[in-house]
């Protein structure tokens, strides 16, 4: 998606050719408040646009028409036919992505004024492979949010892959023994009270407080790279560059046997980074042994302080080519070292899905949080998991209660 600034700049033009007089401050207010706001739906947005950007309640009406044309891609015939005393606004879509109702797309002459983009080229002028105009990204980013990565073309998987590595990521915070001086602190501070008594005859006049300080817990997180997982894989592999980058997270990657991709997805180039680790996960799209990697993981990084007090994020299917049992001992392992143990499976998004396949119900009993991740606003219940991993992690019966019967065949109900 192009930058903030360039799009409220062009959307402000629009408007100003429409008959608005919008400022450059008004646009700069706009994105401004854009950017406070953080707006989630279009209608959200479009009350931030009619705060910001109008000076009389007469305009709303042509804002509202050049705000579905950019945003919604929704444009009123009746405007083309001079069934209206306000000229519509010029196009702002390229000729591949006009909505249906859109006369020029059936070869009809316009009277509709011509108006320049953020860059000064004529907006009608370009050609129908240039790419879509900065102004349609949002409605597209907002129609990808609940599109499955399953579904998902590769362009799309592409414009999905640039907005994770932007989420938004919060680690979870854990209280630490050693207290910092704070005048608001509640504990007082009794050696350094004293020590300042002996300037006032032994008489404690300034007191000393201290408050809990908080640090970061360790995220880490395991991603199953099998053939299975390959539409999910590339994407949450762009999480955790993201993760690596922002928080300093550890990141694994496993299929069948498991690949440590911390330092290669430190890089500072994306490109670098994913040509590193394809050469580093030879066996990527191959089978799964989950098992097998999860005991290599607590065998030789857990138990030697990777996994303690930390949140690890395991993201498969549950699709187990080997033993359930070894999944079952090592996640056991795990859930006595980590803090909290989050699993994202895509699978639990359908509908009268049941946790029935032998790897996952071996799991379940040994997993805090079980999310489904298989879209973007998925995506954030994944982030929203891994930030409020700082309670208390749920009880053991609790945690039991999630997994299937171990009587139950070993197949998957989606």
């Amino acid at each position: 998606m192009a930058d903030l600034a360039a799009t409220t700049a062009a959307f402000g033009q629009l408007l100003h050719a429409a008959g608005v007089p919008v400022t450059p401050a008004a646009c700069a207010r706009f994105a401004q408040a854009v950017v406070l706001a953080a707006p989630t739906t279009l209608d959200e947005l479009a009350w931030l646009g009619r705060t910001t950007l109008l000076t009389d309640r007469a305009q709303r009406e042509v804002f509202d028409r050049v705000f579905d044309q950019v945003f919604r891609g929704l444009v009123d015939v009746a405007d083309f036919r001079g069934q209206s005393s306000t000229p519509p606004p010029p196009a702002s879509l390229p000729a591949g992505d006009r909505s249906p109702a859109d006369p020029a797309r059936d070869g009809e002459q316009t009277a509709a004024p011509q108006a320049s983009d953020a860059a000064g080229a004529s907006t009608d002028a370009a050609p129908e492979d240039d790419e879509p105009a900065v102004l349609a990204a949002l409605s597209r980013d907002e129609r990808l949010a609940t599109t499955p990565f399953a579904a998902c073309t590769p362009e799309e998987l592409a414009l999905i892959a640039a907005l994770v590595e932007r989420l938004p990521l919060v680690p979870p915070l854990r209280r630490v023994r050693r207290r910092r001086r704070d005048p608001r602190g509640s504990a007082l501070d009794l050696r350094a009270t004293l020590r300042a008594s002996h300037r006032t005859a032994g008489d404690p006049v300034h007191r000393t407080y201290r408050r809990s300080t908080t640090r970061a817990r360790r995220v880490v997180l395991l991603a199953d790279v099998s053939g299975s997982m390959e539409p999910y894989a590339r994407v949450y592999l762009h999480l955790a560059r993201g993760a690596v980058r922002a928080l300093g997270s550890e990141a694994f990657v496993f299929a069948t046997r498991l690949t440590r991709l911390t330092r290669l997805l430190g890089e500072p180039t994306p490109d670098a980074a994913y040509a590193r680790v394809a050469e580093a996960a030879p066996d990527w799209s191959g089978g799964t042994r989950i098992g097998d990697a999860v005991q290599t993981f607590v065998d030789d990084y857990g138990r030697r302080g990777m996994a303690r007090g930390a949140v690890v994020v395991i993201v498969s299917d549950g699709w187990e080519t080997g033993d359930p049992a070894v999944l079952g001992r090592a996640m056991a392992q795990l859930s006595r070292l980590a803090f909290h143990v989050i699993w994202v499976n895509p699978r639990k998004a359908a509908r009268g899905y049941e946790p029935l396949v032998a790897g996952m119900g071996a799991a379940l009993p040994y997993v805090d949080t079980f999310v489904s991740g298989h879209s973007l606003r998925a995506l954030e219940e994944v982030l929203a998991a891994i930030a409020s991993a700082a309670g208390d992690p749920a009880p053991p019966a609790v945690r039991g209660a999630l997994a299937a019967p171990a009587a139950r065949p070993a197949t998957d109900v989606a």
